[in-house]
């Protein structure tokens, strides 16, 4: 038996009220699903009234889709394909390593505050020069490249530029590159730049179908980039700026004659005159590289010693050269395709540790060490007086201080310490 509570009236009123919302909802829920059905209807059919009164409509708007798709289908490949010839031409890699050396003298000769603007600038320029020196040194090779099997793919021997389309591409690009430097930077970087680029493309490429001292040539293009950086940044050319030139120069005679000997036969059939073509045992072409490897050895020490480096980087650079001019002996021991092989890997591994060095370990207020080095050797080659740098007078001038009693050192104390950098320098005291 069911028990029914009692329900009063104001509860009573309360359920009804209920009741009548969830039915006047449900009312409009119905109305609103009907509304929407019967709109979508009307528009499908319209649609399909229209597509069979109008039957071209689809066509038409078919036909300008696949237009549209195969134009930006062509427009990409057409990218794609000169994007590819340009950065062959350019040879892309060959040119951001140039980029690296231009890069690296611009740290360098920036001292303590590195402009991050006029570096990305001076890369960027160094880049467009690099580009078209390398794009207009295929121009003048096309015959040449042809008939080599390493360069025959290229894109003007291959047929895939036309000659024209390369040069206006090289003239560009150079023109825009070294206004770059001119406007960004200053005229000397710019000048370094743009006789750079003469002296590859109309120098160096004609010389290395004549004489094999194009090697040599090559040899200053590739010191000139870092320089190029250095006046750049301080614009000025100075003796302390020409150690990494130096280094890019021997560094490239072991690098090309390890190329060149791998590569003879290919070098002679494109009708170069490369050293190695003279040399049928090898023997001179291993000394050469062999001769320039130790000529890499002092480099260490004169940037230490001039106050570019810390002494860390003068035992670095002293391992790292000697460890190529083992590769280069062993080569001159045993001259064969593989020794060669293993200087060339030898010496594309020496550059970026040498630079990486030279940038770690750079003092960045070598100017105030040089300054401090000009006093020590003023006041030590003074036998009677003792000189000093006036630092608040405008003109620098140099002003007798009092009588300095001191004994002159012999010449050699000056030199003594050069083949022994990592022992302290020698004290030449008289009673």
């Amino acid at each position: 038996m069911k028990r029914v509570l009692p329900v009063s009236g104001t509860e009573c009123r309360g359920f009804n009220l209920v009741q009548s919302m969830m039915l006047r909802r449900s009312s409009v829920t119905s109305f609103c699903s009907k509304f929407l059905n019967s709109s979508y209807s009307h528009n499908l059919n319209h649609v399909r009234s229209s597509s069979s009164s109008n039957p071209h409509l689809i066509a038409s708007s078919a036909t300008a889709l696949d237009v549209s798709s195969k134009a930006t289908a062509d427009f990409v490949s057409l990218t794609r394909h000169y994007g590819r010839c340009y950065w062959e031409l350019s040879k892309a890699r060959l040119s951001m390593l140039v980029v690296a050396t231009s890069g690296t003298g611009f740290v360098l000769g920036s001292g303590s505050a590195v402009d991050l603007s006029a570096l990305s600038w001076t890369c960027l320029g160094t880049m467009m020069v690099a580009a078209s020196a390398n794009s207009l040194n295929q121009v003048f090779e096309i015959n040449n490249d042809s008939k080599m099997k390493r360069t025959s793919q290229r894109p003007l021997p291959s047929g895939r530029i036309t000659k024209s389309h390369a040069v206006c591409w090289a003239s560009s690009v150079g023109l825009a590159g070294t206004a770059l430097l001119a406007t960004q930077t200053n005229m000397l970087a710019a000048g370094l730049a743009a006789s750079n680029l003469l002296l590859y493309a109309f120098v160096y490429t004609p010389l290395k179908q004549i004489h094999h001292v194009n090697t040599w040539v090559g040899a200053v293009v590739g010191a000139i980039p870092p320089l190029l950086g250095w006046a750049a940044a301080c614009n000025d050319i100075s003796l302390n700026g020409m150690i990494l030139p130096a280094a890019l120069y021997f560094w490239q005679i072991p690098h090309f004659m390890a190329l060149a000997y791998m590569c003879r036969s290919d070098y002679a059939a494109g009708g170069f005159k490369m050293y190695s073509l003279a040399d049928a045992s090898g023997q001179r072409t291993a000394s050469v590289a062999l001769r320039n490897s130790i000529y890499l050895i002092p480099l260490g020490f004169l940037a230490y010693d001039w106050g570019l480096t810390s002494g860390w980087f003068c035992l670095e650079s002293t391992v790292l050269t000697l460890a190529i001019s083992a590769a280069a002996f062993s080569f001159y021991r045993d001259r064969t395709r593989e020794r060669a092989r293993r200087m060339f890997h030898a010496s594309l591994l020496y550059l970026p540790v040498f630079m990486s060095g030279f940038l770690i370990h750079r003092h960045s207020n070598s100017k105030q060490f040089s300054e401090d080095n000009a006093k020590d050797f003023v006041k030590s080659a003074s036998p009677g007086k003792a000189l000093e740098l006036d630092d608040n007078n405008d003109d620098q001038n140099i002003k007798a201080k009092r009588p300095y009693r001191t004994q002159a050192r012999p010449p050699v104390a000056y030199a003594s310490v050069a083949p022994f950098p990592f022992l302290p320098a020698p004290s030449y005291n008289f009673p």
